[in-house]
């Protein structure tokens, strides 16, 4: 596998399950094989084990002693509960910035706005723009322990997938203009609602493309 610059080899490990799991070749209760994943990274066994324990610690793997590594229950509920986590996190985030919000930095999220409003037909160039508009508001009102949480609560928001999928910013442009009005307007209540209210879409969304897939049976679905 090509070097990637820049990409921790833990995170690459972290990716490549996740995929695996979001893809249906990884499901619950599978055990996970540390060499097959050593050998199609091209990695070492050192960043797989970190990844895994990661990937643990954050509640998708389970260790199982002499056994090895195991996937938790992986279904709707399970993938429903990790993006409102997240909703929840982020949500702090945002209502800190309604309540106190610096000139800069509402500066920096109205660029990031106009950025989403022209990206609307192009899905890559429109998630870059909310990567960054996510981004200015975490550095600008998260401690360092609030922001490495929000960043492993972003495990089951999949990029590729935001970034390929065509209808991604009609449905949540509406509720990043209602998040980013909320915090110009000193409301830190509705800013802290459309974080939740986004995250519970996007969860919508991703539930039913992974039950079209297969991934998720229609049990798994209600």
């Amino acid at each position: 596998m090509p070097k990637r610059y820049g990409v921790k080899e833990k995170d690459l490990v972290v990716a490549h399950v996740l995929d695996l799991l979001l893809t249906g070749r990884l499901r619950s209760g599978d055990r996970v094989d540390r060499n097959g994943i050593a050998a199609a990274l091209g990695l070492s066994r050192v960043p797989v084990q970190e990844a895994l324990v990661q990937l643990e610690h954050d509640g998708i793997l389970e260790s199982r002693y002499h056994r090895g590594a195991f996937v938790h229950r992986f279904d709707a509920d399970v993938l429903r509960e990790h993006h409102e986590v997240h909703g929840l996190l982020t949500g702090v985030v945002s209502a800190r910035a309604a309540a106190d919000p610096e000139p800069s930095i509402l500066e920096a999220l109205e660029h990031t706005v106009a950025m989403m409003r022209a990206a609307a037909a192009d899905p890559r160039g429109y998630l870059e723009a909310v990567n960054l508009f996510r981004t200015t508001l975490v550095d600008g009102y998260a401690g360092p322990r609030l922001k490495a949480t929000i960043s492993a609560s972003r495990s089951f928001l999949p990029n590729e997938f935001w970034a390929t999928h065509p209808e991604g910013p009609a449905q949540l442009m509406p509720l990043y203009e209602t998040e980013f009005a909320a915090i110009s307007r000193r409301h830190p209540a509705v800013a802290r609602q459309a974080c939740l209210d986004r995250t519970d879409l996007m969860a919508d969304v991703l539930i039913a493309e992974l039950c079209r897939l297969g991934v998720f049976g229609e049990l798994d679905s209600v």
